[in-house]
């Protein structure tokens, strides 16, 4: 698809695949906070190690039956947004010094989001996921992953490994934002271009 193409929404898109995984990703964010909360982490892991499968399965399914679909691209960055928030909010309750970093980590999250949503009021649909946004993704659900289990498999917690993993998470998550920036001033400036030379002519 085109993203320069103008957003739609098909009926059908709700019901493939790759869009049912990603509903999948957003209902599994309730029981995570409820179990972590409850410091029942088993559960909690189980929960976030489901959503990072899911995150990973439905782009690939998507490109590999054709099943790319506009309302998928938009479901899949809110569904990240959503886990990162809630992910985030516990992590600041059992870890409060990594805020920071926590901090950062969500404030890229909240650019593309904004960034994406001003594509589609300019009728452009947002670019799919790229690897690195991918591999951002990626290292948070390990790192996460890794604190919690840790901590519930062994009842080891390490303040210095914390930070480590997190602080290389943000670094991830911080080139991705780099690189969905340039790919998102290109959009904004192709698309000025064919505005412009659309009033161009029609004043002609």
């Amino acid at each position: 698809m085109d993203n320069n193409e103008k957003w739609s929404f098909k009926p059908k898109d709700l019901i493939t695949i790759p869009n049912i995984l990603t509903y999948i990703r957003i209902i599994l964010i309730l029981p995570f906070v409820y179990y972590f909360l409850k410091e029942n982490y088993i559960p909690a892991v189980i929960c976030i190690g489901v959503s990072g499968l899911t995150d990973c399965f439905d782009g690939m399914i998507a490109r590999k039956f054709n099943q790319v679909t506009s309302l998928g691209k938009i479901l899949d960055p809110i569904a990240d947004k959503f886990t990162l928030l809630a992910v985030v909010i516990c992590m600041v309750i059992y870890v409060p010094i990594v805020l920071p970093v926590l901090v950062v980590l969500l404030l890229k999250d909240v650019l593309m989001l904004l960034g994406g949503m001003d594509l589609i009021n300019k009728g452009i649909t947002p670019p799919a996921a790229k690897w690195y946004g991918k591999v951002g993704t990626v290292v948070f659900y390990l790192s996460v992953f890794t604190i919690i289990f840790l901590k519930a498999a062994f009842g080891f917690e390490n303040f210095a490994l914390d930070v480590s993993l997190l602080s290389v998470t943000a670094v991830t998550m911080l080139f991705a934002l780099y690189q969905y920036g340039k790919i998102y001033f290109q959009l904004i400036k192709e698309h000025n271009s064919k505005e412009k030379l659309k009033e161009n002519e029609e004043s002609e």
